[in-house]
C-alpha cells in the first residue's frame, strides 16, 4: 500500500502545497476549537452517484474543496475559498494534478489489499482521514488514519513516530513504514507546524462565518411523568461555535443523576442546538437550573423553568371574541327565521287573491 508514501513526497491534495489531506472531526465540548480536515474514498466498483475516487476538504464543518474521478478537477466548494486564487493563482491547477496523480495510487493500492487479504471480487473500499485541530487555549492536534472496507487499518502516533496496525494485513505495511524516520519525523513537522499555518490561514479567509460568535437561546420546559416525578428539559439553540458547556445545577452544584443529554446537532441555518433533560421530584424544581456556558456569552447562564405568564388581554380578547361570534350566529338565525315568515305570509296572501280576481293578477306581469 503506497498512498501515504506517495503523499509524503508529494504536496498534499487538496489543501495547499503545505496543507493536509484529512483530519479526524473531532467534538469537543468547552473552549473553541477549529480543524482543518479532509476525507479520501476509494472504491472497486463505482456506481451512479458513487465516483470510483472522491476526495473533500473541510474548515471546521463547512466542505472548502472537492474532487472526484467523474468530474477530474478540484473544485472549491464555499464562496471565501477563492481569496487562495489572488496569493496564489495556480492553487487549483495544483491541487488538480496532485488528486489525479492519488486516484491513480489508490486503485493500485485497491488491487494491492485486494491480493493481502485474498479477496477475489466483490465491492472494496479504502478511506483515509488526516489533518490538525487548534484549540483557542493553544492546544494543537494531528491526525492520520486508514481504513480498509469499513474496518480499522493503520494509524499514526506522532509521539512515537510510529504506526499502530490493526490487523495482520497492515502489520506488513507497518513494518515498512516504521524504520523510515524520516520520513515520520516529517509526519509529525507536517501536522503540527505547517497544517496549522494553513488553517490559519483558511480561518482568515472565511473568517465572517468561520470566526462569528451566536448566543444560544435557551429555554426549559416541564412535563409530568406516571410515577410521580416530572422532567425539565433544557432547549439550547441557534448558537455558534458549536463547543458548548450545558449542564443541570441543583443548589449551584452540577448534577448528574437522572440526566440525559442529546448530541449538538445543526440547524439549516448553520447554527447548532441542544437538549438535555433532568428527572425530578416536582417538590425541589425550584431547585434546578440549566446552566449553559458558551464564547458568545460574558458569563454563565442560569435558566430555571417558570410558569407560562397569564396574559389577560388574550383572555378578555377571547371572551370577546366568542361573544361576537354567538351574537352574529343568533343575528343569522334572527334573520332566516324572519324572512321565512315573510316567505309564508307572501304566499298566503297570493293564494287568496289567486281565488278572488285571477284577470287582476296577469295585468301585473312585468313588461318584457
Amino acid at each position: 500500500m503506497g498512498v501515504l508514501l506517495l503523499l509524503l513526497r508529494w504536496p498534499p491534495l487538496i489543501l495547499g502545497a503545505a496543507a493536509p489531506l484529512l483530519l479526524l472531526l473531532l467534538d469537543c465540548a468547552g473552549s473553541t476549537s477549529h480543524s482543518l480536515r479532509n476525507f479520501y474514498t476509494a472504491v472497486s466498483e463505482p456506481g451512479q452517484g458513487l465516483p470510483q475516487f472522491i476526495a473533500v476538504g473541510y474548515v471546521d464543518d463547512q466542505q472548502i474543496v472537492q474532487y472526484d474521478s467523474d468530474t477530474k478537477e478540484a473544485l472549491p466548494r464555499i464562496p471565501w475559498m477563492r481569496k487562495v486564487e489572488k496569493e496564489d493563482p495556480q492553487y487549483w491547477h495544483m491541487q488538480t494534478q496532485i488528486a489525479q496523480g492519488a486516484e491513480l495510487v489508490f486503485r493500485v493500492d485497491l488491487q494491492t489489499l485486494r491480493n493481502r487479504y485474498n479477496q477475489s471480487g466483490g465491492i472494496h473500499i479504502i478511506q483515509q482521514m488526516y489533518g490538525c485541530e487548534l484549540s483557542s487555549d493553544g492546544r494543537k492536534g494531528g491526525h492520520i488514519q486508514d481504513s480498509y472496507d469499513g474496518r480499522d487499518f493503520l494509524a499514526f502516533d506522532k509521539e512515537t513516530l510510529t504506526w499502530t496496525a490493526a490487523d495482520t494485513g497492515a502489520q506488513v505495511t507497518k513494518r515498512k513504514w516504521d524504520p523510515d524516520l524520516a520520513l515520520n519525523q516529517g509526519w509529525k513537522h507536517y501536522l503540527e507546524e505547517e497544517c496549522i499555518a494553513w488553517l490559519q490561514r483558511y480561518l482568515e479567509y472565511g473568517k465572517e462565518t468561520l470566526l462569528r460568535t451566536e448566543a444560544p437561546v435557551v429555554k426549559v420546559t416541564r412535563k409530568a411523568d406516571y410515577d410521580g416525578l416530572e422532567t425539565l428539559v433544557c432547549q439550547v439553540h441557534g448558537f455558534y461555535p458549536k463547543e458548548i458547556e450545558a449542564n443541570w445545577v441543583k443548589d449551584g452544584e452540577v448534577w448528574q443523576e437522572g440526566t440525559l443529554r442529546g448530541l449538538v446537532a445543526p440547524n439549516s441555518d448553520g447554527t447548532y442546538y441542544l437538549f438535555l433533560s433532568v428527572q425530578i421530584d416536582p417538590e425541589e424544581r425550584e431547585r434546578f437550573r440549566c446552566r449553559v456556558e458558551h464564547d458568545s456569552l460574558e458569563k454563565p447562564l442560569d435558566v430555571a423553568w417558570e410558569k407560562e405568564p397569564v396574559n389577560l388581554g388574550l383572555i378578555v380578547g377571547a371572551i370577546l371574541g366568542v361573544m361576537a361570534a354567538i351574537l352574529l350566529v343568533s343575528g343569522i338565525i334572527f334573520f332566516i327565521r324572519r324572512k321565512q315568515s315573510e316567505k309564508s305570509a307572501y304566499k298566503t296572501a297570493s293564494t287568496s287573491d289567486q281565488g278572488s280576481d285571477s284577470s287582476a293578477r296577469v295585468s301585473y306581469q312585468p313588461s318584457v
